[in-house]
């Protein structure tokens, strides 16, 4: 790997780390519960978006099927919480 690829990697994983922890400060503090399913939907894509950079950085394909099952269950939980938060039950 290149030494500018390692570096924009590197500033990538550290980014991506700074804003899971906003959107965590977000999740405790949010002022509305729409506010917090918004921040652990940005948390899982983040958490995606780090799988597929280290997937990328060590070439490796079971990175990309890990983050595509995140993606497939965070997705779900989405919307389970949503139909929850609008009309109280998941499950009619």
């Amino acid at each position: 790997m290149s030494p500018l690829l390692s570096y924009a990697v590197t500033t990538t994983l550290i980014l991506y780390g700074v804003a899971i922890l906003l959107a965590l400060w977000r999740v405790l503090r949010g002022p509305s519960a729409q506010d917090r399913v918004l921040a652990l939907d940005l948390i899982y894509l983040l958490g995606m978006l780090i799988i597929l950079v280290i997937g990328l950085r060590y070439g490796s394909s079971m990175y990309f099927e890990a983050a595509l099952l995140i993606a497939l269950f965070g997705f779900v939980s989405s919307a389970a919480m949503a139909k929850f938060l609008l009309r109280g039950e998941v499950i009619e």
